[in-house]
């Protein structure tokens, strides 16, 4: 089926013995990722503190990579909830212009909120390819049939995306100067063939999520 000069073709793979369903593993980064919002700060740091150790030791350069590009991110959240907590100056002498001690230490909060979920996400995107990570993708966006949306579609356009963000950082990092000519050049439309990964569910993927669910549940009462 064309889409857009692209052409998918659905493909139905044998799941590895100990890899988890693609889909059940980005739920449960997402479950853990919302339990981490309500937790007190001993349980939070220590089940953070796991989480980074794990990531630095299945996937230490992608979590490298993801904190180094959220660096931006993680200076703007520390100075927006600085300056816009109300609380105690941190240094009396610089009046307004002075973050709150409060504010940061709510800041800080955040940010290891944020860096355990990245550590999360580094460990899934080591564990998965990217033909498995579209697959997962396109398993969840099931329920988009409903409001008339082709997951198909969507499957295809993001692996695409993926495929180009890709190129386009490696091309950057072995040569800025020629890739910004290379975005200067006229649009080609370009022809590809995509498959799309289907892996079969395995029971202990339904253990799984019932194990996320109930974390997220105890998390959240």
């Amino acid at each position: 089926m064309p889409i857009s000069n692209n052409h998918y073709e659905m493909v139905t793979r044998p799941a590895a013995s100990w890899l988890p369903h693609p889909a059940v593993l980005i739920l449960l980064w997402m479950c853990l990722t919302i339990a981490m919002q309500p937790m007190h700060v001993p349980a939070l740091l220590l089940s953070g503190a796991v989480l980074a150790a794990a990531a630095l030791k299945l996937s230490a350069g992608r979590f490298v990579i993801l904190l180094r590009r959220t660096r931006w991110i993680m200076l703007s959240l520390l100075l927006i909830y600085g300056y816009a907590t109300p609380g105690t100056a941190l240094w009396m002498q610089g009046g307004i212009f002075s973050p709150t001690n409060e504010g940061l230490l709510d800041g800080l909060l955040q940010l290891c909120r944020l860096v355990f979920a990245l550590a999360g996400l580094s460990i899934v995107l080591g564990m998965l390819s990217r033909q498995q990570l579209v697959g997962g993708l396109y398993v969840l966006a099931w329920p988009l049939r409903f409001v008339g949306l082709s997951r198909e579609r969507f499957a295809v356009r993001l692996a695409l995306t993926l495929h180009y963000a890709e190129s386009a950082m490696l091309d950057t990092a072995a040569d800025w100067r020629g890739s910004i000519e290379n975005m200067l050049q006229p649009v080609v439309p370009a022809q590809h063939d995509i498959e799309l990964h289907t892996i079969p569910f395995a029971p202990r993927d339904g253990v799984l999520l019932a194990a996320g669910a109930v974390v997220l549940v105890m998390a959240l009462v």
